[in-house]
């Protein structure tokens, strides 16, 4: 996230520098605009990324904690007892997942439509 957010302020930064270069007003004023929008959309793009990340962190503590206790109770009768727990942890692993398309097509999106 962090390397994406230097990468985008960088890129921005550069624009904005480059829209002063730009003589003809009407040009001038078209590529500030699309900075706009594109900063915008960036911004829609970064939230849900974080929105993602955000979401990893309970579900890989969660795993953790899952891991750990079988590590703990990794017998024949436990396994045959947790068989209620792996369907939580799909439904976990499977909300994290829809979280994560959901970033990489609003990322796939912001790229498209450069």
């Amino acid at each position: 996230m962090d390397k994406v957010e230097r990468i985008a302020q960088d890129l921005f930064k550069e624009w904005e520098s480059e829209i002063a270069m730009i003589k003809n007003v009407n040009l001038q004023a078209k590529s500030q605009a699309s900075l706009q929008d594109t900063r915008k959309r960036f911004d829609r793009l970064q939230r849900s990324m974080e929105k993602a990340e955000l979401s990893m962190d309970p579900v890989l503590s969660n795993f953790l904690d899952y891991v750990v206790y079988l590590k703990h109770n990794l017998n024949a009768q436990a396994i045959s007892s947790l068989k209620s727990e792996v369907v939580d942890i799909e439904a976990e692993v499977g909300s994290l997942i829809t979280e994560m398309k959901h970033s990489i097509n609003e990322a796939e999106s912001f790229i498209n439509s450069m």
